[in-house]
């Protein structure tokens, strides 16, 4: 058996932001941590380096992005529509520490972030996050589309419905209490965005990815 390869977690939010050598030393900065941000890398200098900077510059670079499809698949997907914000979640744990957001697709701008929370599942991570999209739009009477890349998040939006596993307790009533905000709004509000799946063997991770893979 292979011997797993260590890594190295920069927090740049936290209760005390630094570089730890392990990964209860980084969750401990980033428990009950309203918007923690943090990052795994496989050197202690490239995590040393990163804490130099900016979160949002090391989740977001995808320039070595190379897609297995082929030419003529690529050109039957096409590109993306900028004209749309883009929305993901990350959870580490199922259930775990869940927190989603949306940006716009072509700056990658946040236009929100929610968590983390203390339990949930990135299913309902990427649910909430299209409600939330789908909320903002309509408030600000956008035309844009939004682009999730999951399915089952897209399904539950469409059947008004939430049909996770997970069950409610006293860690997690706060998600749950968000969960029962997003269903009475898809219930009692219409809207006319267009929500769509995201390519990601074509174009790469979603603009929203927190980077955490």
């Amino acid at each position: 058996m292979s011997k797993k390869k260590k890594k190295y977690y920069t927090v740049w939010k936290g209760h005390h932001p630094g570089v730890f050598e392990t990964w209860n030393d980084c969750k401990a900065q980033i428990s009950n941590f309203e918007g923690a941000q943090y990052k795994s890398f496989e050197t202690f200098e490239a995590a040393k380096q990163a804490l130099k900077g900016n979160y949002f510059d090391y989740i977001e670079k995808k320039s070595d992005f190379k897609s297995p499809l082929s030419a003529e698949q690529l050109k039957k997907i096409g590109q993306p529509n900028y004209n749309s914000i883009s929305v993901d979640a990350a959870s580490s744990g199922n259930p775990g520490k869940m927190e989603y957001r949306g940006v716009d697709t072509k700056t990658k701008q946040q236009l929100f972030i929610q968590g983390p929370f203390e339990e949930g599942t990135n299913n309902i991570g990427e649910f909430l996050a299209i409600v939330h999209g789908l909320a903002l739009l309509k408030k600000n009477n956008s035309d844009k589309l939004i682009y999730t890349d999951s399915k089952t998040a897209m399904s539950w939006v469409k059947k008004k419905t939430c049909n996770t596993k997970l069950e409610r307790n006293p860690k997690n009533e706060k998600l749950f209490e968000l969960i029962e905000r997003a269903l009475n709004w898809l219930k009692t509000n219409s809207y006319k965005t267009v929500i769509v799946k995201w390519e990601t063997k074509a174009w790469g991770e979603i603009p929203a990815d927190f980077g955490r893979k």
